[in-house]
């Protein structure tokens, strides 16, 4: 018998100088990128929240370090795929994800399909079980003041056995 659990993911970097934005594993043209160990890559990031959250398997912190010199730098797609290998092998598999950016600027909606479909084969999901969606702050507090960006998800993962 299995089962369906949930998770939420969040996840927040300021803007940085002289660093690419990625987001969702697409480069997103724009003048700076997100400050933090990795790529930064808050969508991502938030996903992968959302997956350790459904199965209690704690933070990507813990998992990832920002210690560990091996992450400094490194595609958080590739963080991605570690994660959906703890949680198959916590007896999980992703079904689905609803993802949110809040960002002020860039606008996003042109690179949207991608984000999804890059997550979706990381995932290993079809890709019509991928959403991202952008909203702006409408001006209002950090994220409207183009101090940072914001994501959140919404993961469902099938679970055959809990260990």
């Amino acid at each position: 018998m299995s089962l369906v659990r949930s998770g939420l993911g969040f996840d927040l970097h300021p803007f940085v100088d002289a660093r690419p934005l990625v987001l969702g594993g697409v480069t997103v043209p724009h003048a700076r990128g997100l400050g933090g160990h990795s790529d930064a890559d808050v969508l991502t990031h938030a996903v992968c929240e959302a997956l350790l959250g459904a199965l209690a398997l704690g933070d990507l912190g813990r998992i990832f370090p920002d210690t560990d010199p091996r992450y400094r730098g490194v595609s958080s797609l590739e963080l991605l795929r570690g994660v959906t290998e703890l949680v198959g092998a916590n007896g999980g598999r992703p079904v689905n994800v609803d993802a949110t950016v809040i960002c002020q600027v860039p606008r996003l909606a042109p690179y949207l399909d991608e984000m999804a479909a890059r997550l979706a084969e990381t995932l290993q999901v079809k890709a019509g079980r991928v959403s991202v969606k952008a909203k702006s702050p409408e001006h209002l507090g950090l994220l409207g003041r183009e101090e940072g960006i914001a994501a959140m998800a919404v993961v469902a993962v099938e679970v055959n056995s809990l260990s």
